[in-house]
């Protein structure tokens, strides 16, 4: 007892605050770390449009480019036989959708929907990009109508579309106004997800399990997005000068990379997701944290580069950004800032006349009001 009496002492010893040193007990608030405006007030993004010195827009975009592949780590490697099959097809009002399934690189072999125009081609061709909603059960299916499906994937879709499109298929309304539309589950979506079943926190154990291979999931996700890119330019309904992008949410994350890091997109529009470090990461107004934010960060980039300076890769070609006030995944501020910083690039390359930014009265939508304008925007450029 005596003995244990001591421990206990020397126990409450050890752990007395040192004379003169503050005691917090902890090094967290709200999943951020206490330290995080020093952190971020050590970011200087060296390879920013506006701290290039004399580097001309070739250069520039060059360097940017190889700097993002750079932290993109290790490629997948592409499939070099992409073996195209149509499993189905059904008759739509202007348009056919076509079930297909192809190679897409040398591990997997993904399920997808082709929507053609009716009459002859070659026709314009759009990449759709669907979100990720924290919703993993389907992917494809939330912007292109499903078919031959079973009553429990029809009616996932209606329900997604009736919340984030105003229950308009966004890939069908493009396929309707003369666009060849490509959608393809992203990895972990979908046909593509996991063998127990969709899982929100799965995706930690996915992105470490990646990392300790040399490899990105996000980095994954953006070479099949190039890489479905490529498919479709080969395709003989699709005119392989005339490709554009599209995608809200994550989706919208992942059309304007697609466009920063590839001139066979002609043109791109991002739906709700640009923003800046500064304000996104903020405990006040960020939403930055978060298991759904490892399928859109890439390893030691932001050293180098935020997010706009990242899109603005895409310059000059004809870029459209949406985003609503009432977001609160993207706080104005973080928006307004962007497109500010995206603006300056465009101006100063004589081509603000092809980049579209606006604010809507809305929250995290793609409407039908939105894809309208999204339309009209491919019809200028890409008709």
């Amino acid at each position: 007892m005596r003995l244990l009496s001591f421990a206990l002492f020397f126990l409450i010893l050890a752990s007395a605050p040192v004379k003169g040193q503050e005691v917090k007990g902890y090094e967290f608030v709200k999943d951020y770390p206490a330290f995080l405006d020093q952190l971020k007030e050590e970011l200087t993004y060296p390879y920013a449009w506006e701290n290039r010195h004399k580097m001309s827009f070739a250069k520039w975009q060059k360097r940017g480019r190889d700097c993002v592949f750079n932290a993109m780590m290790l490629a997948p490697t592409p499939a070099d036989d992409y073996d195209m099959k149509v499993l189905a097809t059904e008759k739509r009002n202007g348009y056919e959708a076509r079930k297909i399934e192809f190679n897409l690189t040398d591990y997997s072999r993904v399920p997808a929907y082709l929507l053609v125009p009716d009459g002859e081609g070659p026709f314009p061709g759009v990449v759709l990009l669907h979100d990720h909603g924290a919703h993993f059960t389907i992917g494809k299916e939330k912007m292109v109508r499903p078919f031959e499906v079973d009553s429990i994937v029809m009616n996932d879709a209606l329900d997604w579309a009736g919340k984030c499109y105003e229950g308009q298929f966004a890939g069908d309304e493009l396929a309707a106004n003369g666009y060849v539309v490509l959608a393809v589950d992203a990895l972990f979506w979908g046909e593509r997800g996991r063998k127990e079943g969709a899982r929100y926190e799965s995706q930690q154990a996915i992105a470490a399990v990646f990392e300790m291979l040399g490899r990105s999931w996000s980095a994954f996700i953006t070479y099949e997005d190039l890489y479905t890119t490529n498919f479709l330019a080969t395709l003989p309904e699709v005119n392989p000068d005339k490709i554009g992008c599209m995608g809200f949410s994550m989706g919208g994350y992942r059309s304007w990379m697609l466009a920063a890091l590839t001139d066979k997109i002609k043109a791109g529009a991002a739906i709700c997701w640009m923003t800046t470090t500064e304000h996104q990461l903020s405990s006040q107004a960020g939403r930055g944290k978060g298991d759904s934010n490892y399928a859109s960060v890439l390893p030691g980039l932001r050293r180098y580069m935020d997010y706009p300076h990242i899109a603005s890769l895409a310059a000059p070609k004809p870029m459209l950004f949406f985003n609503g006030k009432t977001d609160k995944l993207f706080p104005v501020p973080a928006v307004e800032s962007a497109y500010n910083s995206l603006h300056n690039v465009w101006k100063d390359n004589a081509a603000d006349q092809k980049l579209v930014t606006k604010l809507w009265d809305t929250n995290h939508v793609c409407n039908r009001e939105m894809q309208s304008e999204i339309i009209t925007f491919f019809d200028n450029w890409l008709k």
